[in-house]
């Protein structure tokens, strides 16, 4: 008798031992499922703040703006934009650009040739909006502003010779977070374009830099989230941006409309 109780008894031990076992992993777990969560919770909390972050500093807004009397440069329009074409034209392709924004880049290189054939038809004008909200992606070179100052320098004098340069800086674009291209490199880039070195030598002087900081902040106060934004007729495009012929279809549906 008393054996058979030893080995019930050392079975029932056994027994509980291994359901304690199993209660303990489950444990474990469970508390490995909390942990996780918590640093997942955690990254997403500081992913969300960094955005956050960036976005108020990138956001000219709130900085104040350039000093300097406001110069605006001939032609543009009350919305913000440096006009190229026939002011005429059937359809009217609006661009938010940042002469920084890679997007920007693939965008104007995917669809130039487009853009450049239907300006010269006279089917549409281009109404563009050079941004500088990021200049705090160039270490403290402000290529952003340096480069929008530039073409509207040109666009000032010949918008025909404005959306050359456009083009080859977007074809010679610096990298983003780079300190983008030097004062040099855009008055040599201008010179390819056709520019008169009377026009170059005065992106030096930055007379349309507080022109710029106040598109810049008016494009963001009309909704304007991000770049490239491009609206046809005043619609925004929902199309594919980096595939060539979709913005062309869009631009010969609306002169057809």
């Amino acid at each position: 008798m008393s054996s058979t109780r030893r080995s019930t008894s050392t079975t029932d031990r056994r027994e509980a031992l291994r359901r304690q076992q199993e209660a303990d992993a489950r444990a474990a777990r469970r508390t490995g499922l909390v942990i996780k969560a918590a640093w997942a919770t955690g990254f997403a909390v500081i992913a969300v703040l960094l955005c956050v972050i960036v976005w108020a500093v990138a956001r000219p807004g709130s900085a104040g703006t350039a000093s300097g009397s406001l110069v605006t440069p001939m032609g543009a329009t009350d919305s913000g934009a440096v006009v190229i074409g026939n002011p005429d034209a059937p359809v009217t392709v609006t661009i938010y650009a940042d002469f920084m924004c890679p997007y920007c880049g693939t965008f104007e290189r995917v669809n130039g040739d487009d853009l450049t054939a239907a300006v010269d038809a006279g089917i549409a004008k281009l109404e563009i909006h050079p941004m500088s909200f990021l200049d705090p992606q160039s270490s403290g070179t402000k290529y952003s502003t340096r480069a929008a100052n530039a073409f509207v320098t040109v666009a000032n004098t010949d918008p025909t010779l404005a959306w050359n340069f456009d083009r080859l800086l977007y074809a010679n674009q610096p990298a983003e977070g780079s300190a983008g291209l030097t004062d040099a490199q855009l008055v040599e880039f201008a010179r390819q374009a056709g520019v008169p070195d009377s026009v170059s030598a005065t992106f030096a002087t930055q007379q349309y830099v507080p022109w710029v900081d106040q598109i810049t902040n008016q494009a963001f106060d009309s909704g304007v989230t991000g770049t490239p934004t491009v609206k046809v007729n005043g619609q925004v495009f929902s199309g594919d941006l980096y595939s060539a012929g979709a913005l062309a279809a869009a631009i010969s549906r609306a002169a057809g409309a």
